[in-house]
């Protein structure tokens, strides 16, 4: 096991699971393929689309690649690719004009799944972090993953909690070494050691108040107006 944290790599889901996290909803990608960018928006006249990456390899995105557009797999080769504002422009052979590359909006783009690269250890892909089972050094069960955060400092991963953890929130837990003590993806298993605040303790049920003796219980209050000193409704 080595020391350093486990940090994800992004792309899809496994198999098992094929449905990707977007802004909270859930993005179906094709059974064999990983999901490495969304066409945004368009820029300019000529057929250029705006794409919003969803890999760690941007280098992916060279003249001459072929991805495969939307859920039918449309196989198309990039003829163009410059950064912009964060996101590339690229240029998709048979797409001219703007009219053209407006009908792409919101399209995924996917790459065949032997096309993933190698990772080194201790690194992992989200898709196969995705329904990995989490429990503590005591095998105590968890949860499950079910997201990933990508944030700046280190990445966090949401488990859907089991009846009676965390008070039935999700637990956030923090890919850092200190957290996150093996990964066993032939298992399925995740093992965390949880940090002092990280689990919400359950609370003891609040003791019913106990009425003064001699103290009658207020009157319901009627959803209604009444007169003012005449005594009249």
């Amino acid at each position: 096991m080595t020391n350093e944290p486990k940090r994800p790599r992004r792309g899809t889901t496994r198999r098992r699971r094929q449905t990707y996290t977007y802004y909270n909803r859930p993005v179906f990608i094709p059974e064999g393929y990983l999901i490495v960018g969304r066409i945004v928006g368009v820029h300019g006249l000529k057929g250029e689309v705006k794409v919003e990456l969803h890999t760690d390899f941007p280098e992916r995105f060279a003249p001459g690649a072929v991805m495969y557009l939307g859920e039918e797999l449309i196989p198309v080769t990039l003829t163009s690719v410059r950064p912009h504002k964060g996101r590339l422009l690229v240029g998709l052979e048979g797409v001219e004009g703007r009219p053209a590359a407006e009908e792409l909006r919101g399209e995924w783009l996917y790459i065949p799944e032997e096309e993933a690269k190698e990772l080194e250890e201790g690194v992992y892909w989200i898709h196969d972090l995705l329904g990995l089972t989490v429990q503590t050094e005591e095998g105590r069960p968890l949860g499950v993953i079910k997201d990933v955060l990508v944030t700046g400092a280190n990445d966090v991963y949401v488990v859907e909690v089991q009846e009676g953890v965390n008070q039935g929130r999700d637990l956030l837990i923090p890919a850092i070494a200190d957290v996150v003590q093996e990964v066993d993806l032939e298992r399925g298993i995740m093992t965390v050691r949880l940090l002092p605040g990280m689990e919400e303790e359950a609370r003891p049920p609040k003791k019913p108040r106990k009425r003064k003796p001699g103290r009658k219980p207020a009157p319901p209050r009627a959803d209604r107006s009444e007169g003012a000193g005449d005594g009249q409704g």
